[in-house]
């Protein structure tokens, strides 16, 4: 049972970093629940809550914007997972803090909301769901998690990572791999979170777009940010195109390789991260992209544009591509940076995006009520 003071929805999210996809997850989230719940108190709690609240604030009434559950995992940052996790749940556990902490504890819904952030790349993040499930057990509340990308399993332990999921109500991941991690059932592998608000709010929709676009990125990448760029602009040059656009996805990240790929295709038009979110994605059938990228993978695709995309890390953005390419996407996969043809054939179709955001929106009704119920 919900304790009698618990209040509001306690949302978990990487964004303020800032990065394309974290972002447009948290957005999605917080424009469902503007439009289902926006008398409801929401707390985000993110990686750069200040960046956050700056992008983001504007999506709900009463959003406000806190680093609890990160800041613990960084103070308790240890190798092994599970020591981690332990310390992050006993801090919980312990309350006191006040501020986000105590929205935590009393929350009636906490909701790990959806990407591919607690796995053996950044291990120590298993401590978030150590810290829900000991939130949710102090508060009555449900503990939600949705869109999860979990392969390769934090230190490689799959066992503790499916320990940890044992106290939440709600599971959901967003590719097989992460599914026979867990060892649940095709129902709980729903796809990426973005699909429960893909709209044309997304895209850009100002002037005519460039007829490729590129995103690249360097980081967990054994290929350097020259030797990505070379790729690109002999693919661009293969591909025959007169107008090309370079994507900026994280600005903390992405700049050496855009300015390789600047260099390398003089002309090219830059879309920053900061325009994308304010005017959307420059996506559209009949297009054709090259990216290293998920996010802007799954966006375009979802507009009808073709592509290729490029797996920098076989079992994360491998994994992570064919997600998209499993259900429907018609892009091809590329294992190697081996210049494929151009691309001919379109993004998902209709009905397959359809059955995606119905998919997405199926689950976010087993969190949420609707008002009637609130």
């Amino acid at each position: 049972m919900v304790n009698a003071d618990s209040a509001g929805y306690y949302l978990v999210s990487p964004a303020g970093i800032p990065n394309y996809g974290d972002e447009l997850i948290a957005a999605t989230w917080l424009r469902h629940l503007a439009r289902i719940a926006p008398d409801v108190d929401v707390v985000l709690d993110c990686i750069g809550p200040q960046a956050a609240e700056e992008r983001l604030r504007a999506l709900h009434p009463r959003a406000r914007f806190h680093n609890v559950l990160w800041q613990l995992c960084v103070t308790h940052w240890s190798p092994e997972p599970a020591r981690t996790a332990a310390a992050v749940a006993a801090a919980v556990g312990a309350g006191g803090a006040g501020g986000g902490l105590d929205a935590l504890r009393r929350a009636r819904v906490v909701h790990l909301l959806g990407g591919g952030f607690i796995n053996d790349i950044w291990a120590p993040f298993a401590g978030l769901l150590a810290g829900i499930t000991t939130a949710v057990r102090h508060s009555g509340g449900l503990a939600a998690m949705t869109g999860q990308g979990l392969y390769p399993p934090a230190g490689g332990d799959a066992a503790l990572i499916r320990s940890l999921t044992d106290g939440f109500a709600v599971v959901d991941v967003r590719d097989e791999a992460s599914a026979g991690l867990l060892g649940t059932g095709p129902g709980t592998c729903t796809a990426d979170d973005v699909f429960l608000g893909f709209g044309p709010h997304l895209l850009d929709t100002r002037d005519d777009v460039p007829e490729v676009m590129v995103s690249l990125q360097s980081l967990l990448s054994d290929t350097g940010p020259e030797e990505l760029a070379a790729f690109a602009a002999k693919t661009v040059r293969e591909w025959g195109a007169q107008r090309v656009g370079l994507l900026e996805c994280a600005p903390d990240q992405d700049g050496e390789v855009l300015r390789a790929a600047r260099a390398a295709l003089p002309g090219a038009r830059l879309y920053t991260l900061a325009e994308v979110m304010a005017h959307g994605l420059p996506a559209r059938p009949g297009q054709a992209w090259l990216t290293t990228r998920f996010h802007p993978h799954l966006v375009a695709a979802a507009a009808g544009a073709c592509g290729a995309a490029v797996s920098i890390k076989r079992d994360y953005y491998g994994t992570k591509h064919r997600s998209l390419t499993a259900v429907g996407s018609n892009w091809e996969l590329l294992e190697a940076l081996e210049v494929p043809a151009r691309p001919g054939a379109g993004g998902y179709r209709p009905e397959a995006l359809a059955r995606l955001t119905a998919a997405k929106r199926a689950v976010a009704d087993r969190i949420y009520p609707g008002p009637a119920a609130r």
